[in-house]
């Protein structure tokens, strides 16, 4: 799932031909409330899990140490692919 610039570049061409440059902006805006969304369900989803863990005093660590770890990695994934799509202030 490694995307470089040149594939980027195309998506984007074919994103402005399909959908014009006046709706691009909100496309964009669209794509960021999804992913932060996303973000907010993964963050509540693993508080949950983790509370409910606490609460039956059955927390594993080796468990809740591989759930962070992917969590981290999909978190990275994410900031990589959105750090494509963040304007430069």
């Amino acid at each position: 799932m490694f995307i470089g610039a040149a594939e980027i570049m195309v998506i984007l061409l074919i994103v402005v031909l399909v959908f014009g440059a006046d709706k691009l902006p909100e496309i964009a805006r669209g794509l960021g409330k999804g992913m932060r969304q996303l973000k907010d369900a993964t963050n509540d989803i693993k508080h949950e899990v983790t509370k409910s863990a606490k609460e039956s005093n059955i927390i594993d660590t080796d468990v809740t140490k591989s759930v962070t770890d992917e969590l981290n990695k999909v978190k990275d994934d994410l900031e990589d692919f959105t750090g494509s799509l963040k304007r430069n202030k």
